[in-house]
């Protein structure tokens, strides 16, 4: 599936590049070739002004003037020698011109990075001459920003194209996850019914009730994997609890199973309690799978330390470890599904509990903090 986006994601790239590259210079080719065209024209729009100051005759006048007239959308500014607009001009926004003195003077320097002036001597005694500056008609502007305008449409229908794909596969996937974890809950249902059944039956009798008791632990903690698995792809109901007693109840669980050599610190900062609602089963998922992960880094020896802060519209929740910590290159690899620098396990457990944590308690779980040899910190950010 990924190998697939993967592909997908190169084909409309280079389906963009091609376009875009395509457009570009044949916009560029159109462009020049108006430029071209337009200042052919206004020269004869000069020359027909220069003509029809030497004749008198109405043919000649007549001509001239279908000439002028005929430019309709090529601004033109007339200027003295010295640049100084003389009053005629074309094609441009009379009002601006009324309300602005400036307004002709901005535009003849505009139209100076534009075009080359073009010049024309009225008379050599009195040296006569009168410079005409013309800017870009709207059909320029418009071939040479094209290629803007295509390239966003371009950019949208890849966003577009790549949005729908990684929501579908997002929607696999989840529709993957939720299958497998109540497929994994129904298996183990059977078994743990079964168990219970032995185990009353080792109650009654006096020589197994030690037996029996040890027994009924262990289908508890089945009976609670099997319950976290039910509540995966359904919406969990939450509710009010105390935060701090909740990381503790599994800070002892997980210090039971841990040796002597990792000391466990928790530290709360700000008011007590610490209130946030949570589906208390997933919520000990988490905590179990964030503290499971940081024995596996110290390999038995080092230190966790559980900060939580109390902040007014947020719970803050750092669990930091003395362990191997992360390389740069795997910090943004560590919750995809399937990745793990352990000899054992599947890869999932950083993978659900963020999926736990941002989509069913619409918080946070981010790695706060990595360095080689030092350690890790990760943290839980929970919405009031």
């Amino acid at each position: 599936m990924i190998r697939q986006l993967i592909n997908w994601r190169t084909a409309l790239a280079l389906m963009a590049v091609a376009i875009v590259t395509g457009t570009i210079f044949y916009s560029d080719f159109l462009a020049k070739k108006i430029a071209v065209d337009e200042r052919k024209k206004i020269d004869v729009w000069v020359q027909s002004l220069k003509t029809r100051a030497a004749v008198t005759e109405p043919a000649a006048l007549d001509l001239t003037n279908i000439i002028t007239n005929d430019n309709t959308d090529i601004p033109i500014i007339e200027t003295d020698k010295n640049d100084v607009p003389s009053g005629v001009y074309l094609n441009l926004d009379s009002l601006k011109i009324k309300s602005d003195s400036n307004y002709l003077r901005k535009k003849v320097a505009e139209f100076k990075n534009q075009h080359a002036a073009i010049s024309v001597e009225l008379s050599k005694e009195p040296l006569l001459v009168n410079n005409y500056y013309y800017g870009n008609s709207a059909l320029l502007e418009e071939v040479r920003y094209y290629p803007i305008v295509q390239l966003i449409i371009v950019a949208l229908f890849i966003f577009i194209t790549l949005f729908a794909i990684t929501t579908r596969n997002k929607s696999t996937q989840n529709q993957v996850w939720a299958g497998m974890a109540k497929e994994t809950a129904h298996q183990l249902g059977t078994p743990i019914s079964s168990l219970q059944g032995w185990v009353e039956m080792l109650k009654d009798k006096e020589n197994d009730s030690i037996i029996a008791a040890e027994m009924e632990k262990d289908i508890d903690r089945l009976k609670l994997i099997s319950d976290r698995f039910g509540k995966i792809g359904s919406t969990p109901h939450l509710e009010e609890k105390d935060i701090r007693e909740q990381v503790e109840n599994m800070v002892a669980y997980i210090k039971r199973r841990s040796t002597d050599k990792v000391a466990f610190k928790t530290a709360v900062v700000g008011q007590t309690p610490v209130i946030a609602m949570i589906s208390a089963p997933l919520f000990d998922w988490v905590i179990e799978n964030l503290l499971k992960n940081a024995l596996d880094a110290m390999v038995g020896k080092g230190e966790i330390n559980i900060r939580i802060k109390n902040v007014p519209d947020q719970v803050l929740i750092d669990i930091s470890d003395t362990g191997k910590g992360i390389s740069k290159k795997n910090i943004g690899k560590v919750f995809k599904p399937g990745f793990t620098t352990k000899k054992r396990g599947w890869g999932l457990g950083l993978s659900l509990s963020k999926r736990i944590i941002e989509q069913y308690h619409k918080g946070q779980l981010f790695v706060r903090s990595s360095e080689l040899g030092k350690g890790t910190t990760f943290r839980i950010v929970l919405n009031k």
